[in-house]
């Protein structure tokens, strides 16, 4: 079954083009959603996850976390398990 994956973002936040950057680079497709100068939205978000910050990237509608979650995923080898397989 194919993994939904969906990620949050500003237009110039560069945690979000970094984490669109490993999603990318392992050959992981994503759908983007960016909510620049949409407050509304990420009020809703927050309420949602508990975070007020972007990228929020989820997988099958689970919140994994943002940029810096990803990356550490990535370095303890646990990304593919999440994001691929």
């Amino acid at each position: 079954m194919k993994k939904e994956i969906v990620i949050y973002t500003f237009d110039t936040c560069p945690y979000c083009i970094r984490a669109k950057r490993l999603l990318k680079n392992k050959g992981v497709d994503f759908k983007e959603i960016d909510i620049t100068n949409k407050r509304d939205k990420l009020d809703e978000l927050k309420l949602k996850t508990n975070c007020s910050t972007v990228p929020q990237i989820f997988v099958n509608d689970k919140f994994i976390g943002g940029c810096d979650d990803i990356v550490a995923l990535h370095k303890d080898g646990n990304f593919d398990d999440i994001f691929i397989k």
